[in-house]
Parts: C-alpha cells; sequence; structure tokens
C-alpha cells in the first residue's frame, strides 16, 4: 500500500471522491502544511495554523495508480482558483498536492503541466506541489462526513 494527500477545498467531499476509488482502502480527513502543533478545525478554520484541509488516501498502486488518483484531484476542484473553492474562501482550501516519495513529485509536476499544457483552463494552475510534512487527524466528526449524514 501507498499514500497520497491531496487538498482541493473543503475535505468531506474530496474524501468521499476518493473513497469511491477502486483500489482505494483507506480515507481519513486532517490537516498538513502549516506550522502549528496538533490543530483543531476551530484554529484552521481560524487561519492562524497555516495548514489546508487535505485527504490522506492509503491505495493500491496495482490497482489505482497514483496518475488515476492525480486525474481524480484535477477533475474535482478548480485548480486555477488561489485560496477558494466555491464559496470556501481561505489558505486552508487551497489546492496542493502533498508528495511522498521522489515518483508521486514528478507525476504530481508532470500532471500539472500537461493540465496546463492542455488549454482546459484560461488562468494558471495554482495548485501547490509539495513535499508531504506532518498530517494531523482531524475531529472524528469530520471522518466520512458525508457518510454518516446521509449525503452524497
Amino acid at each position: 500500500m501507498e499514500i497520497a494527500t491531496f487538498g482541493a477545498g473543503c475535505f468531506w467531499g474530496i474524501e468521499t471522491a476518493f473513497r469511491r476509488v477502486k483500489g482505494v482502502t483507506k480515507t481519513s480527513v486532517g490537516y498538513m502544511g502549516g506550522h502549528f502543533e496538533n490543530p483543531i478545525y476551530l484554529d484552521v478554520c481560524a487561519r492562524i495554523t497555516g495548514h489546508a484541509e487535505v485527504v490522506q488516501v492509503e491505495y493500491d498502486p496495482a490497482i489505482a495508480p497514483y496518475t488515476t488518483l492525480l486525474d481524480l484531484f484535477w477533475s474535482i476542484h478548480d485548480p486555477t482558483s488561489l485560496n477558494r473553492q466555491g464559496a470556501d474562501r481561505g489558505e486552508q482550501y487551497r489546492s496542493v498536492i502533498f508528495f511522498h516519495t521522489s515518483a508521486q513529485e514528478l507525476a504530481a509536476k508532470a500532471s500539472k503541466d500537461k493540465l496546463q499544457q492542455s488549454g482546459k483552463y484560461d488562468k494558471p494552475i495554482v495548485t501547490q506541489i509539495a513535499p508531504a510534512a506532518q498530517y494531523w487527524l482531524a475531529e472524528d466528526y469530520h471522518q466520512q462526513y458525508y457518510e454518516k449524514k446521509g449525503r452524497r
């Protein structure tokens, strides 16, 4: 199994999308990329921690290659929107790929370049690609939020 971490706006919907991928064995939501130890949701929303809301995905690369996860990531949010997705605003909603290996870094950069060159977007893609940092698990009520609330 391998680990991948993505930020693409509010983590509730992002987690739901990745949970549906064949070969994904586990997901969780949390915070990464900040400077604050053991953040909680209220701290992150107050924009004092620097963290992004992220989904961490455990997957079998033989069934769900990293490139499949990247394709899904690009398709479920607007990567040209800086620190915003829909009505959600703030750095915690930034578009970011946190890579765990050099192979993930290369694949993420290549996929970003390919998408930018495709002409799909009129604006530049602002998605950050950064090394994975300390992952802080979000509070239990955020985990599989839509499933708990009966939403799709």
